[in-house]
């Protein structure tokens, strides 16, 4: 089966052109100033205390207009912040910064989702819908996934407004619905019924890719070139049930945990795409000693088995190497004095490129070897169904001198000697809708963040204060540069 092909060479030698040909200042960076971080702190502030789930508390339209205020408030015309969706609950926020004249380019297009998953405030240290600051970090729901993003392109489009600035091109920012979740995507709704609103050039989406740190220390910028597929099937179990005080080895539950256990156990094949194998060679420039050594070795010809294992224990790396599937939910019995005759659970599945959901349906029938349970796909909407998608992942598109010459430039002015290169997300972002619709996107975040401290749709969800900062010095500058003068 074709697998999407991103060379590292063409990243290398777009690079190199772009620095070479470069006409963006490369001295000092301008930074923002404190009225602006102030701004942008409040806009933060706001986005994260807006409960945007999925769930009857949530409401993704009551943060929409909270910015579409913002921009009117701003001086915006009215015709170019547009506020539009299938359902009241879930409003997307789409805004147009007019280019000067007649523009010969087409726009550039900021993706933004405004949904976030769920969190438990029992679960968490600090309230996940208030925004703390403490210690050097903001903590909140939103504060890695991606409301640090939106907040950041709010006020740059913001600020650039009140600078007076006009481009050459149409910038717009679209802010989304339901990427995380839900029956209205926002970024599919807008690609097929309101294409002329977000038609672009290319799209930049700060859902994935970013700075990569260890110890403070910055090892690559990451640009999102490709991505898995995202799918869900649930898995149950059947049984007759009966009293609690006659149990039975044939019990719903022990058959459903029999299978999840051998999920646990179950290690899908070790693979490598272009992508993940460029990456891999940059980083094991960057490590050293039985790192380094090991990176190498899953490089070779073949692959050292042994290496692979050691690197696999870095959630991170074993989620670049294969196709990962975990139980996320579990639901079983009606009361505490009955054998239960319904188990279920739900698996997530993150798709390596090149293969298709209803492949993986059929692997983990394989896997759970157990004809009493049915193993079906969820789609996106909550549909139950008994097959799954034979789609496989769109191809990444080739690297473009417009996105990776100031890209670049300012990486190495923000993190300076940090290598940019490509990377294969390992989860899945609304990115998928724009390059179905044959427009290219770059995944990217401007955020710096440990590599051991990802906490997106976790428990104490949290961003370094600094990395925030550095994240709108990089946003001024790129659109600037993206939109031309």
């Amino acid at each position: 089966m074709q697998r999407p092909v991103f060379s590292l060479l063409l990243v290398q030698v777009a690079v190199a052109c772009c620095l070479a040909s470069s006409t963006i200042a490369q001295g000092p960076l301008p930074t923002t100033s404190a009225d602006d971080r102030a701004l942008a702190r409040s806009i933060l502030k706001e986005l994260i205390e807006i409960n945007t789930t999925d769930t009857p508390r949530g409401n993704v339209t009551t943060a929409t207009a909270a910015m579409q205020k913002r921009f009117l408030d701003a001086g915006f015309p009215a015709q170019d912040v547009q506020l539009l969706g299938p359902d009241p609950r879930k409003q997307n926020l789409v805004v147009r910064m007019r280019a000067a004249g007649s523009p010969t380019q087409k726009p550039v297009l900021f993706l933004c989702h405004m949904d976030v998953v769920e969190a438990l405030p029992s679960d968490w240290t600090t309230d996940p819908f208030q925004l703390v600051e403490k210690d050097g970090y903001f903590y909140g729901r939103g504060t890695q996934d991606m409301k640090e993003g939106d907040a950041a392109l709010v006020a740059t489009f913001l600020r650039l407004h009140q600078e007076g600035y006009k481009p050459r091109r149409d910038l717009i920012i679209a802010l989304t619905a339901d990427e995380e979740g839900g029956r209205f995507n926002g970024a599919g709704w807008l690609v097929e019924h309101h294409r002329e609103l977000v038609d672009a050039a290319f799209v930049i989406n700060p859902d994935s890719g970013g700075i990569e740190l260890e110890h403070s220390r910055a090892l690559v910028a990451d640009v999102g070139a490709t991505e898995k597929i995202y799918s869900d099937f649930q898995i149950t179990a059947l049984n007759r049930g009966g009293h609690s005080s006659v149990p039975r080895p044939d019990n719903a539950i022990y058959e459903l945990t029999a299978a999840l256990n051998k999920l646990a156990a179950y290690s899908f094949p070790f693979e490598l795409n272009a992508v993940t194998r460029a990456y891999f060679a940059t980083l094991a420039e960057r490590e050293s000693g039985q790192m380094a050594a090991d990176l190498k070795a899953i490089l070779a010809t073949p692959p050292d088995p042994a290496a692979e294992t050691r690197l696999r224990v870095e959630p991170s790396f074993n989620s670049n190497m294969r196709t990962t599937c975990v139980a996320t939910r579990l639901n079983a019995g009606v009361a505490n004095n009955a054998l239960p005759q319904t188990a279920q659970a739900i698996v997530n599945c993150r798709i390596f490129p090149g293969h298709s959901p209803e492949e993986i349906r059929r692997q983990l029938i394989s896997i759970f070897a157990d004809e009493k349970l049915s193993v079906k796909y969820v789609s996106d909407a909550g549909e139950v169904l008994d097959t799954a998608p034979d789609r496989t992942s769109i191809a990444p598109p080739a690297p473009i001198s417009e996105v990776f010459e100031p890209l670049t430039n300012l990486v190495n002015l923000l993190w300076p000697g940090t290598p940019v290169i490509a990377e294969m997300e390992n989860g899945a972002s609304d990115s998928i809708y724009f390059a179905q619709a044959g427009i290219p996107c770059y995944g990217f975040s401007a955020v710096a963040l440990e590599r051991d401290d990802e906490r997106a749709h976790g428990r104490d969800e949290r961003l370094p204060v600094d990395s925030y900062w550095k994240s709108l010095d990089f946003f001024h500058s790129f659109a600037r540069d993206l939109g031309g003068q």
